[in-house]
């Protein structure tokens, strides 16, 4: 059970932190149909750092000490350099949907098309190959948390939320827990939050009270970019093992499909990144499912074909999306270009 749950977080996290990308950029009025190729983008640049830091003396160093936080902190700095290059890349949608007025929708797809296509441009002339990697080791040897780092026997029974929540986990799991939380903390309970959603719902009355709309509406799609490249960069390290081919398996389409079954709230929104996270966990690891413990993989024994498993998030995805979307209801102003005359 402690591994179904653990593998759970794993698909749940960025799920979860990208669909809240989505939600700010549409909050503030702004359609991110391009939260897949920011991800790629975001993702690639992480890999780079982590490879580039590997050559360092200092990150051997920490490797070797093994102490709690040495290499923690690596990891915590590529995922803000990953937010960085996220935000950076999402300054081209915002110039377009705001400065240039261009439609959105298309804007979004033509960043989803560009992003693939410069990652493997840039892995293939850096290491002549389709996918960039850690320059040695993997992720879970290197990143991820175990007994040994808080100098725990590896034979050690620390019960069942231990084994769950401390061994055999990545410190970017929490961080991007306690990030959502703060944000949407932020995006609700702040007049920051409430100017912002003005912008997405009514921005000639927003304009009317002294708010600047292109300025709240650059802010919501930089940390839409900021949340949607650092989400990048954490499926690269928990579910690639730190690596970048130009692809995330469609995270950033099924984090919009949450953030649209969530109806655009936070709460609902974690809600719907667990549902999801859960299905896309059985796909992934059917086959060692031991769910009671007794050592019976019944998922595999079933003998229902792998293909299945393989399609039940995204199956899952239309399903929820077709019984839920009519009660959905989207910012009213979204899309729709600011124009400063019209009221």
């Amino acid at each position: 059970m402690s591994f179904l749950i653990q593998q759970t977080l794993l698909f749940m996290v960025p799920l979860m932190i990208v669909a809240l990308a989505g939600c700010f950029a549409e909050r503030s009025g702004i359609i991110n149909l391009a939260l897949e190729g920011i991800m790629i983008f975001g993702a690639f640049i992480g890999v780079l750092f982590v490879r580039i830091m590997q050559e360092k003396e200092v990150f051997e160093a920490a490797k070797s000490a093994g102490r709690w936080g040495s290499l923690q902190f690596f990891e915590i700095l590529a995922m803000l350099i990953a937010g960085l290059a996220g935000a950076i890349f999402s300054l081209l949608l915002a110039f377009a949907a705001i400065n240039l007025k261009a439609d959105q929708t298309i804007g979004g797809t033509a960043l989803n098309m560009l992003a693939p296509a410069l990652v493997l441009f840039l892995v293939r002339i850096m290491v002549n190959q389709n996918t960039l990697m850690m320059a040695k080791g993997d992720a879970a040897s290197w990143f991820m948390i175990k007994k040994s780092t808080f100098g725990i026997d590896k034979k050690t029974d620390i019960g069942f939320l231990g084994e769950t929540l401390i061994n055999k986990v990545y410190i970017a799991t929490y961080i991007c827990i306690l990030i959502y939380i703060i944000l949407a903390v932020i995006l609700y309970k702040t007049k920051f939050g409430l100017r912002l959603r003005s912008c997405g719902e009514n921005p000639q009355a927003a304009d009317s009270l002294g708010i600047n709309v292109v300025k709240m509406r650059y802010i919501g799609v930089v940390i839409s970019g900021f949340l949607a490249g650092m989400g990048g960069f954490v499926y690269a390290l928990t579910s690639s093992n730190c690596s970048a081919n130009g692809d995330v398996a469609g995270f950033g389409f099924l984090a919009l499909a949450v953030m649209i079954f969530g109806n655009w709230k936070p709460l609902n929104i974690a809600g719907g990144a667990l549902l999801f996270g859960l299905f896309k966990c059985i796909a992934a690891c059917y086959s060692t499912l031991d769910i009671n413990g007794d050592g019976v993989f019944w998922l595999a024994e079933i003998g229902i074909s792998t293909h299945v498993y393989r399609l039940l998030p995204y199956v899952i995805t239309l399903l929820v999306l077709a019984f839920t979307s009519k009660q959905s209801r989207a910012p009213k102003a979204e899309g729709i270009p600011y124009d400063k005359g019209k009221r």
